[in-house]
């Protein structure tokens, strides 16, 4: 009796009062939209054919053209594929954990790498740091970016709080950012003289980041809030921000310019059910104590929407089954929409007029 009583003890003092990075922020978030109306459940992802990377690799996070037409993706080990046809080519290894990619108007391509900032690269053995610190500190979680005529880089940072590079990738640490509702994320700009600063704050995981085509206007998205934002870049609202869509099905990932004034913009999961949680910090983080099987996770039902610029839902393009996984982006080029995965060991792609 008494050693049941000792463990007892032992397993509540656990539950209740064990250390854990988590310090969850109370939270009451409006109840998740159905998949009906302009979210209506389809299966027209499932015209789309998976592209392995080679070697066994994984997590094509994001696509990017250059200028001179070749198309490059990335992996989870850090390597650098160009795709030139049917199957993915290895351009270089470039290290770390690279997400966002988009070519600037110099030619090269820049990289959103989360364990160390922004990065510039223009062939093999030649990438080089753009930026690795911010205002004095580093940039720990560097998540996509966007790049403007004029050279200048809008990027995202998802966490100032917690380094996916320490906390043992970007997915558990994507987990652990949107369970606490810790609001660090932040974006900024590097100007073509290497100045850079904060242009707005306060986000629960920033993710992706898209200019409008006039460059008038920067589109964020704030995955823990499952919402969309907008910022005024020009203009008599400059500097201004607003809500531009709120109340998502699920948690947008990253956003692509498709060049039109439409943006395609990819949901990693639906809302999950334990949102019913935030409004109560000590249950959920009870819950992280007790490990990984009970933690929240990403649903794997691939989804993507087209929007226009003023908010309007033009296209949703579903994968129910899960068959691509977690969906991170998608973008039409020479007719054929490639969808972008967190950690499988594929990409999609499919006919579809932009």
């Amino acid at each position: 009796m008494r050693i049941a009583l000792a463990l007892l003890t032992v397993a509540l003092g656990y539950i209740l009062f064990w250390p854990v990075p988590v310090d969850p922020i109370a939270y009451d978030p409006p109840a998740a939209p159905d998949f009906t109306g302009s979210y209506a459940e389809n299966n027209a992802l499932d015209a789309a054919a998976l592209v392995h990377l080679p070697d066994g690799e994984l997590g094509p996070e994001d696509i990017a053209r250059t200028p001179d037409g070749a198309i490059y993706t990335t992996s989870l080990s850090g390597s650098l594929y160009r795709i030139d046809g049917e199957e993915p080519v290895l351009a270089d290894r470039l290290g770390g954990r690279p997400l966002g990619l988009k070519a600037g108007p110099d030619g090269a391509l820049y990289i959103a790498d989360s364990f160390r900032g922004i990065l510039r690269w223009t062939g093999p053995g030649t990438l080089e740091p753009v930026a690795e610190t911010l205002e004095g500190a580093p940039i720990i979680y560097a998540n996509q970016l966007d790049v403007a005529q004029d050279g200048t880089i809008y990027f995202s940072n998802s966490s100032d709080r917690f380094d996916p590079e320490t906390m043992g990738g970007t997915k558990p640490t994507s987990i652990l950012t949107i369970w606490e509702q810790s609001n660090t994320g932040y974006v900024a700009r590097i100007h073509p003289d290497g100045t850079a600063e904060k242009i707005a704050t306060g986000f629960v995981y920033t993710n992706g980041v898209a200019l409008s085509p006039d460059e008038e206007f920067l589109l964020i998205n704030e995955t823990g809030r499952a919402r969309v934002h907008r910022l005024w870049l020009k203009g008599d609202r400059a500097g201004q921000q607003e809500v531009f869509l709120d109340n998502l099905p699920g948690y947008p990932d990253n956003l692509e310019a498709q060049g039109d004034g439409t943006y395609w913009l990819a949901f990693a999961s639906p809302r999950v059910p334990s949102e019913k949680l935030m409004p109560y910090p000590a249950v959920r983080k009870i819950i992280w104590r007790l490990g990984p099987l009970v933690r929240p996770a990403p649903i794997h039902r691939g989804m993507l929407i087209q929007i226009d610029g003023q908010g309007n839902i033009l296209r949703s393009l579903q994968d129910p089954d899960g068959r691509l996984g977690v969906t991170t982006g998608g973008k039409v080029m020479d007719g054929q929409l490639y969808v972008m995965t967190l950690d499988s060991p594929w990409f999609a792609r499919m006919p579809l007029q932009p």
